[in-house]
C-alpha cells in the first residue's frame, strides 16, 4: 500500500480494524513505519488486559499482575520472531517480501483483541474471555501474517501462524512454572 497516495487513519481507527480483521488495516500498518509505536502500545495494552482479566482466575497480587504482564509481551515476542522466520524462510512463497518492522507492526496490531481479556477480571467470564481472545488474535495474526508476507494462500499463513504459536506457548508455560509466582 501507498502511503503517499492513501491517508493513514487514526490510531483508534485501526484499533477498531484490527479487532475487526480487515486486511487493509493490516495492509496499512505493514505500510506505515510510523505505526511501529502503536504496534507496541497495542502489544503492552494486550498484556495488561491479560493481567488484570487474569484476576478472574484468582491471581490478584501486584507481583502476579507484573509477572502476567511480562510474560504475555514475551510470549507475544517469541510469537512474532518464530513467525518472521518460519514465514520468511521455510514457508516462503515467490512473491513473500517483508522486513523484521512490517512483521512487527502488523502482528502488534493483531494483538488488539487480547485488550478484551480485560473482562476476564469477573471469574466467571475469564474462562470464556481468555479462550474467545486467543482464537480471536490467532485469526488476526493470520491475516496479519497472510498480508504482511504476501501470500496468496492463507492456508500458508495457518500453517505459519500455528506452528508458531504452538512453539510460543509451550516457552511461554515453561517461562510461567519456572519463574512464575507461586499458586497456594
Amino acid at each position: 500500500m501507498d502511503t503517499t497516495t492513501a491517508p493513514s487513519t487514526g490510531f483508534v481507527m485501526r484499533l477498531i480494524g484490527a479487532v475487526s480483521v480487515d486486511p487493509m488495516t493490516f495492509e496499512e500498518v505493514e505500510a506505515d513505519r510510523s505505526a511501529t509505536g502503536q504496534a507496541f502500545g497495542v502489544i503492552l495494552l494486550s498484556s495488561l488486559g491479560a493481567a488484570i482479566g487474569a484476576r478472574g482466575f484468582g491471581s490478584g497480587s501486584l507481583e502476579t499482575m507484573v509477572f502476567i504482564t511480562a510474560l504475555a509481551t514475551i510470549a507475544w515476542a517469541v510469537w512474532a520472531v518464530i513467525t518472521y522466520q518460519i514465514g520468511t524462510t521455510l514457508m516462503r512463497e515467490p512473491q513473500t517480501k517483508a522486513d523484521v518492522g512490517e512483521l512487527i507492526r502488523t502482528v502488534g496490531f493483531s494483538s488488539a483483541p487480547g485488550m478484551l481479556r480485560v473482562f476476564g477480571v469477573v471469574p466467571a467470564a475469564a474462562l470464556p474471555a481468555f479462550a474467545i481472545t486467543a482464537v480471536w488474535m490467532l485469526i488476526a495474526m493470520i491475516v496479519a501474517v497472510r498480508q504482511a508476507l504476501d501470500y496468496t494462500s492463507t492456508a500458508r499463513a495457518i500453517a505459519v501462524c500455528l506452528l508458531g504459536w504452538t512453539i510460543a506457548l509451550g516457552i511461554a508455560l515453561t517461562l510461567g512454572l519456572m519463574f512464575g509466582p507461586t499458586v497456594s
